[in-house]
């Protein structure tokens, strides 16, 4: 008789059985979607009713813990903890032959592999539009029961920027096929064995749904809520903005740096906020010249904050945008600038006119 293992790896079964894994995969949601019963496969002949099949289980390897902004693999662990829960005979033993007993034998070893998992294929998914799953399905190949995978199964997830702190349950949705029924036959039975046993294997597929949480770790996150001051073309002014702690966690002397771009510059690009507290906010100053060719428009300076955070590790926060406008400054009402000027030497010059006559006696109406 042929072993256990060596008969399975003669099946064809493996290929039917990927090919309904494709084709049930993105509508099965039942924990097992039938195959339906396989040609010639009848229950008059079946010994045993077996109960029980496949429960694949998973573990993250590895963190499970991710800064917001992060794009990371997971490595998922999985493992077939299946067992055979019972079984019931369908006959009754006192009236089998020699041949049936046999017969009975064979599909009760036969009936052991219902707790193999076939063909495994994972999909993972998030129902949170914040945590993107990137990769496709994955495939894990067989696990018989109490078996493992020899290598992680991997997913790339992407988290926003925007994501809130919290846990992130993904869902991991399995796919497999599993054994369902067997049912053997024979002509005779001998000192070497069955002669011409058949054995008639009636595979299913089976799906399980597996939650995997991921969680977006607290930190001290900055916002700047409100810009004061002016800034002319060609002109050094004061801009104040104020940085408030958006996130969850206190940020330890906080210090901000600003990196104007044209047309700005600056010998005072630094400025101190202290601790801030979620919630709490602190006010910046910085000097800044702006060209005398700037466009008059609106800007976005780029900045980052450098704090320690609660375990004492410097951090530096990701980049803060500063929205301010540059305005039309003196040089570029240069043509206003002179205009006045020139009529100041004219009026200068009309009166010191007038005060000259005066002094000479000489009245301009009078020579009329």
């Amino acid at each position: 008789m042929r072993t256990l293992r060596n008969y399975a790896k003669q099946c064809s079964f493996a290929i039917l059985v990927l090919a309904l894994l494709l084709t049930v995969a993105a509508s099965a949601q039942e924990e097992s979607v039938n195959a339906g019963l396989p040609e010639h496969f009848s229950f008059d002949e079946n010994y045993y009713t077996v109960y029980g099949g496949p429960d694949v289980v998973a573990t993250l390897v590895g963190d499970n813990e991710f800064a917001r902004g992060d794009t990371v693999t997971l490595n998922v662990n999985l493992m077939n903890k299946g067992v055979l829960t019972g079984f019931r005979s369908e006959t009754d033993d006192d009236d089998l032959d020699t041949l049936e007993q046999k017969l009975q034998q064979a599909e009760m070893s036969y009936e052991s592999q219902r707790t193999t998992a076939i063909g495994i294929v994972a999909i993972m998914a998030s129902p949170d539009p914040n945590i993107r799953v990137k990769s496709g399905p994955q495939e894990a190949g067989t696990l018989m029961a109490g078996e493992q995978t020899d290598s992680p199964v991997q997913f790339v997830i992407e988290i926003s920027k925007n994501t809130e702190a919290g846990e992130y349950p993904l869902l991991l949705n399995l796919y497999y096929g599993f054994q369902r029924n067997v049912q053997v036959d024979g002509d005779n039975e001998t000192d070497l064995g069955i002669t011409n046993m058949q054995v008639g294997l009636w595979y299913d597929v089976g799906s399980q749904n597996v939650t995997v949480p991921v969680y977006v770790e607290e930190e001290a996150r900055f916002a700047v809520t409100n810009v004061t001051g002016n800034l002319y073309a060609n002109e050094e002014n004061m801009l104040y903005v104020t940085y408030s702690n958006v996130g969850e966690l206190t940020a330890k002397d906080a210090i901000v740096r600003m990196s104007p771009a044209e047309p700005f510059s600056t010998t005072d690009d630094q400025a101190y906020l202290g601790d801030l507290r979620p919630g709490e906010s602190s006010v910046a100053v910085f000097r800044l010249k702006v060209d005398e060719n700037a466009v008059f428009k609106n800007y976005a300076i780029n900045s980052e904050i450098k704090y320690e955070d609660a375990d004492g590790h410097d951090r530096i926060s990701d980049a803060v945008k500063i929205q301010t406008e540059v305005l039309p400054g003196a040089s570029s009402g240069g043509s206003s600038s002179t205009m006045l000027g020139g009529l100041a030497v004219i009026l200068l010059a009309v009166g010191g006119f007038v005060l000259y006559r005066k002094r000479s006696g000489t009245n301009p109406e009078s020579e009329e």
